[in-house]
C-alpha cells in the first residue's frame, strides 16, 4: 500500500504455540481411551480441527474411523466411541439416544464425550436425566483460540453473537474470559486493559477472577495493551458492503477458518480448489488490505514482473541455468499459480458485483451513511425488495436505513415490512421481531424521548448479577445515535474532497472513503488519549460500560516494555469483519503499532443477518 509506514513497528509474538498446546491436549485426551476407537466430530469443529491435528495425527493415536455428527443412527462397529462436540443440548441428547439404543440391544461399548471448549452444567444434567452418566466419561478440550494468521486469532464461536446479544445467554462470556487468561499467561502480563460494552466488562471480570485463582509468574511481556469491544457497540460496520480484497472474497466465496474454496470459474479447470488465505501467500498478502479498485493494477504489474523473471533464462549459460532452476524456478512457479488464482477470483468477483447492481448499491449505502437523499434510498430499497433480489441484501439495507436514521418513521416501517413479507414470505415475521429486539430494525416512537423509554423499560428488567439495570432496554438507545456519533467522531469524511484510494489518508479507504468504522475510531481515540477521558459524550451515546484499567507491569527492561506497549490485542466479542482488520492494520502502520485481532468469529453482513433468521438452529 502506498502510505507512509513507521519502520520501527515491533515484531508480533509467535502464536503457533496456541496450536501446539491445543494439539497436545487433544492427543492426551484421545489416549485416555486406549485402543482403536471411532471419532464422531461435530460439523463446525471439523475445519478448526483440521488446522490443529490432521487425519494422519489422529490415526497415529488409534483413531480408526472419522464420522461427522449427523443426529441419526450410527453405523460404527467399534467397541469404543469418542464424541468431539460443542456443549449443545441437541447433540448431547443424540449421544444419549446412541447409548440407550446400544443398551436396548445388549451391546456393550465404551463412550467418551469431549466437550470443546468447555462443558456446561446443563449438558451433564441431561446425561444424568437420561440415565447414562455412569456409562460415559466426559472431558473438556480447552481449545479456545485458533490462530488464523500472524495477527488474527479466532475462538470459532459464530453463535456467540446471537446467543449473547439476542437471547441474553451469557454462557460464552466465561469462555472469552478463559481465552483472555490463556493469552495473558502465555504473552502477558498486560499492562493496560481498555474496554467498552457490557459483555466486554463481564469477560474482563471473568479473566481477572481466573488470574487471582492461578499462580502469578513474572515474565517478559509480549503484548502490552488490550482493548475489548462488544459487537453491538457498532452494528453499522458489519452491515456495510466490504470493498477491500479480503473482505470481498469473504462476502462472495465465504472464507471458512482461514480457508476458501474457489470454484471452476476461478481455477480455470473442471474442479474446485481449497486455498489457505494468509500471509504465507505472498500475492494475497500484498493485496488483502487493498481497495478492490486497486487490485487489478497490482496483479497485472505482478504478472509483468513474473514474466520478466522468467525471461531472464534466455541469455543464461548452463551454470546460471542450473542455479536458476535450483533456487528461483520453484518459487516463480508457485507465485505464478497463486497469481492465476487471485486474477481468476478478481474476475469472478467483478462479474458478480456488476451483475448485482453493485455500484448502485454502494451509492445507496454511502447516501445512508452521509444522511443524504433518504427518500431516494427508500425507493431503491423498495425496488430491491419488489424485484425479489437477494433476501439478505434487502434485509441488510433495511437495517442500515434504520441504524443510520435512528429508526424508521412508522409509515415507512409498516410499508417496508409489508413489502418484505409479501416478497419473501410471512414466515419472516419472527425475523423482524429478532431484529427489533436487537435494535437493528426499529420503528421510531413518535413523541417519546429516549429517557422516558429507558426509565419505563428499566423498571421492568433488573440485572441481578451486576446489581443495576440491564441493557436489554437500551438497544434503541445504542442504535439511535449514529448521526450524532458520526459528527462527534468525524466518521464520515467531507465529501467535497476527492478521495484518492491509491494513497489512503485514513481508515475510511476501506469503505471507498465514505465511512470510518466506529469500532476502529474508538480504538484509535482511546489509544491516543490513553483512556476514555474526553470521550464521555461518546460513551454516553453508546451506553457503553467503558473501562480503562492499569493491570500492572513487571520489572523487565524498558526497551522490551516499550515494544510490548505498541502491540495491541483487540478482542471483538460477537465477531469482527475483514474490513475492520484491514483498517486496524492501516492504523498500526500509521502510528507504529501492531494490532492482534482476537474475535469470537469472523463475521460479515450475511452472517449477522442469517443469525437473526427465525429458522436459525
Amino acid at each position: 500500500m502506498a502510505h507512509s509506514v513507521r519502520r520501527d513497528a515491533p515484531e508480533l509474538p509467535d502464536f503457533s504455540l496456541l496450536k501446539r498446546l491445543a494439539r497436545d491436549q487433544l492427543i492426551y485426551l484421545l489416549e485416555q481411551l486406549p485402543g482403536k476407537k471411532d471419532l464422531f466430530i461435530e460439523a463446525d469443529l471439523m475445519s478448526p480441527l483440521d488446522r490443529i491435528a490432521n487425519v494422519t495425527t489422529l490415526k497415529e493415536h488409534e483413531v480408526d474411523k472419522l464420522y461427522k455428527v449427523e443426529h441419526k443412527s450410527i453405523v460404527s462397529t467399534s467397541d469404543q466411541l469418542c464424541f468431539l462436540i460443542r456443549p449443545r443440548i441437541q447433540t448431547v441428547k443424540w449421544i444419549c439416544d446412541v447409548v440407550n439404543a446400544d443398551k436396548a440391544v445388549g451391546k456393550f461399548r465404551r463412550y467418551k464425550v469431549i466437550f470443546c471448549p468447555q462443558k456446561f452444567y446443563a449438558c451433564e444434567t441431561l446425561l444424568e436425566e437420561q440415565g447414562i452418566i455412569g456409562d460415559v466419561t466426559t472431558d473438556e478440550w480447552s481449545f479456545y483460540l485458533l490462530p488464523l494468521d500472524d495477527d488474527i486469532i479466532s475462538l470459532e464461536l459464530p453463535e456467540f453473537f446471537r446467543d449473547n446479544f439476542l437471547e441474553g445467554d451469557q454462557r460464552w462470556v466465561r469462555t472469552a474470559g478463559s481465552a483472555l487468561h490463556l493469552l495473558h499467561s502465555l504473552y502477558g502480563p498486560f499492562s493496560k486493559v481498555y474496554g467498552i460494552g457490557r459483555c466486554s466488562k463481564m469477560a474482563y471480570e471473568s479473566w481477572r477472577e481466573q488470574v487471582k485463582e492461578g499462580e502469578q509468574r513474572v515474565r517478559q511481556a509480549d503484548i502490552g495493551n488490550v482493548f475489548l469491544i462488544d459487537r453491538d457497540v457498532d452494528l453499522v460496520t458489519p452491515l456495510c458492503s466490504q470493498v477491500v480484497y479480503e473482505g470481498l472474497v469473504d462476502d462472495i466465496f465465504r472464507i471458512k477458518c482461514g480457508c476458501v474454496e474457489f470454484g471452476p470459474d476461478v481455477t480455470s479447470s473442471d474442479k474446485s480448489m481449497k486455498v489457505m488465505l494468509n500471509s504465507q501467500d505472498k500475492v494475497f498478502n500484498e493485496i488483502r488490505n487493498e481497495h478492490f479498485s486497486q487490485v487489478f493494477g497490482f496483479l497485472s504489474q505482478k504478472a509483468r514482473n513474473l514474466q520478466t523473471a522468467y525471461d531472464k533464462r534466455s541469455g543464461m549459460d548452463i551454470k546460471q541455468m542450473k542455479t536458476f532452476v535450483s533456487e528461483e524456478l520453484k518459487g516463480l512457479k508457485k507465485e505464478h499459480r497463486l497469481l492465476s488464482l487471485h486474477i481468476g477470483a478478481s474476475e469472478s468477483m467483478m462479474k458478480k458485483k456488476t451483475k448485482q447492481d453493485f455500484q448502485e448499491m454502494l451509492k445507496t449505502e454511502h447516501s445512508l451513511l452521509e444522511g443524504f437523499e433518504i427518500r431516494e434510498c427508500i425507493s431503491f430499497i423498495e425496488e430491491h425488495i419488489n424485484r425479489q433480489a437477494s433476501m439478505v441484501e434487502s434485509m441488510r439495507l433495511l437495517c442500515l436505513l434504520s441504524l443510520t436514521e435512528n429508526g424508521l418513521l412508522p409509515k415507512d416501517y409498516r410499508s417496508l415490512k409489508a413489502q418484505y413479507l409479501q416478497s419473501y414470505g410471512v414466515d419472516h415475521l419472527l425475523t423482524f421481531s429478532n431484529l427489533k429486539q436487537l435494535g437493528l430494525l426499529v420503528e421510531q416512537q413518535p413523541g417519546e424521548t429516549l429517557t422516558v423509554m429507558e426509565s419505563r423499560v428499566g423498571k421492568l428488567v433488573n440485572d441481578k448479577t451486576a446489581g443495576k439495570l440491564t441493557d436489554a432496554f437500551s438497544s434503541l438507545a445504542k442504535k439511535s445515535n449514529f448521526r450524532a456519533l458520526s459528527r462527534r467522531l468525524n466518521l464520515v469524511p467531507k465529501s467535497d474532497e476527492e478521495y484518492d484510494l491509491r494513497v489512503p489518508r485514513d481508515m475510511a479507504y476501506i469503505f471507498s472513503g465514505a465511512y470510518i468504522p466506529l469500532s476502529c475510531k474508538l480504538i484509535e481515540q482511546v489509544l491516543e488519549r490513553d483512556g476514555w477521558t474526553g470521550l464521555e459524550e461518546v460513551t454516553r451515546m453508546i451506553n457503553g460500560h467503558e473501562f480503562a484499567v492499569t493491570a500492572g507491569s513487571n520489572g523487565s527492561d524498558p526497551r522490551g516494555r516499550s515494544d510490548a506497549q505498541r502491540i495491541i490485542l483487540v478482542m471483538f466479542l460477537g465477531g469482527c469483519t475483514y474490513s475492520e482488520i484491514s483498517a486496524l492494520r492501516f492504523l498500526g502502520k500509521e502510528k507504529g503499532y501492531k494490532f492482534v485481532v482476537v474475535t469470537t468469529a469472523i463475521t460479515n453482513s450475511a452472517r449477522v443477518l442469517e443469525s437473526m433468521l427465525d429458522n436459525h438452529a
